[in-house]
């Protein structure tokens, strides 16, 4: 990979090459299954080598993250243009690009952002001082998830997951916005009169898999969670385990694709028909962060299957876009899958500040303030 030239430092090319086959093997493989044998395997290195420059696997994985986070930095020094409207365009190219152009790298991030939340937080501070010099004032965190968290999401899911996004659509859903500026009444958006999902108060044998697992995979991750801790919580023997499931994975997969399922009812059992369009996208995020709210082991079980079950989460976040289509919106001069993606990312990232702590109250501007994004996008700003 020739990405890693520039850190070679002299210590002859042994540490570069452990640094290349650890990238290799942290973006085709969960960080937890990686072991320091396996990258010194695919170095061609002694195991001894290894820790002549690291003292463990976790401090490679670190190192990774900086050079992702040094290398993004640089590539946003100088955003050309001749005024705002041009070098915003261009911000939003270097970020879109840079995901197309370093697969792997970005793939050992999204676990990293997810492993080491520090490295999201520092990485956050680099894209929004870029930004910031490229509005040539300060911007909000609101004014962060709308441009980069939906600009961040479709260029990852352009360069992993192969889906078709047009940066473009992209520039101009941040330029202008992407709904009519309708008006927003606040009390159907964040209204709190909600149907909550059906809750089977005597379940059976397999339900009550799937609630346990739900906790312990929310609570310990995929590879630190047994079957047998799983049954025991379920009072169930290991046996019945197999009644109902081949493998682990394949429960894991099922229980992801039940959350799924989960998120799009309850967000379908309290959209009020009457809604705008911008209040319906509203008060979706308002109450796509009730539910992470309502149950915390949502958001980690997606994240990790990221890595675990790939083809599962592409399907996971296909099932969105489907429901989004069906709702028939059209976009002028927007393709409608990016658009689509670009407001799957709001949410994501705006989940995100859910998961590290920000309450329900605290949330609620933040997705008032999206919304006169969503009406017209940064053009207020860039005379």
């Amino acid at each position: 990979m020739a990405v890693f030239a520039a850190v070679h430092d002299g210590q002859a090319s042994s540490r570069g090459r452990l640094i290349q086959a650890a990238i290799q093997q942290f973006s085709i493989k969960w960080y937890g299954t990686v072991s320091v044998a396996e990258i010194c395997r695919a170095a061609g290195l002694s195991n001894g080598l290894f820790y002549r420059y690291f003292q463990s696997k976790e401090e490679i994985f670190k190192h990774i993250l900086e050079f992702v986070i040094q290398r993004i930095e640089e590539a946003l020094a100088v955003i050309p243009g001749k005024g705002k409207r041009e070098r915003l365009r261009e911000f939003s190219k270097i970020i879109f690009e840079f995901s197309r152009d370093n697969p792997a790298l970005i793939r050992v991030f999204r676990e990293g952002q997810y492993r080491f939340l520090e490295y999201e937080r520092r990485l956050e501070e680099v894209y929004t001082e870029a930004l910031a010099r490229t509005m040539g004032k300060n911007i909000s965190q609101a004014g962060y998830i709308f441009a980069l968290g939906g600009l961040r999401f479709a260029a990852i899911r352009a360069a992993l997951q192969n889906v078709p996004v047009e940066l473009e659509s992209l520039q101009r859903i941040i330029e202008l916005g992407l709904f009519d500026p309708l008006g927003v009444d606040a009390e159907k958006v964040f209204s709190t009169s909600i149907y909550p999902l059906p809750i089977d108060i005597l379940p059976n044998a397999r339900e009550r898999l799937f609630r346990e697992g739900k906790i312990l995979f929310g609570q310990q991750g995929y590879f630190e969670t047994n079957i047998h801790e799983i049954t025991k919580a379920a009072g169930l023997s290991t046996g019945a385990f197999y009644t109902y499931f081949p493998t682990k994975e394949g429960f894991y997969k099922e229980l992801i694709e039940r959350v799924g399922r989960e998120v799009r009812r309850f967000i379908s059992l309290n959209l009020d028909p009457s809604l705008n369009r911008v209040e319906r996208e509203l008060r979706g995020l308002w109450l796509f962060i009730v539910f992470l709210s309502l149950d915390r082991h949502c958001y980690r079980l997606v994240r990790e299957a990221e890595f675990v079950l790939p083809a599962v989460v592409k399907s996971y976040y296909d099932a969105f876009v489907r429901g989004y289509i069906k709702f028939g919106d059209s976009y002028p001069e927007i393709d409608q899958g990016s658009a689509i993606e670009f407001m799957l990312g709001v949410a994501h990232y705006l989940g995100l500040e859910t998961f590290l702590g920000k309450s329900l109250e605290k949330t609620k501007p933040l997705i008032k303030e999206i919304g006169n994004y969503y009406k017209k996008g940064f053009d207020g700003k860039l005379d």
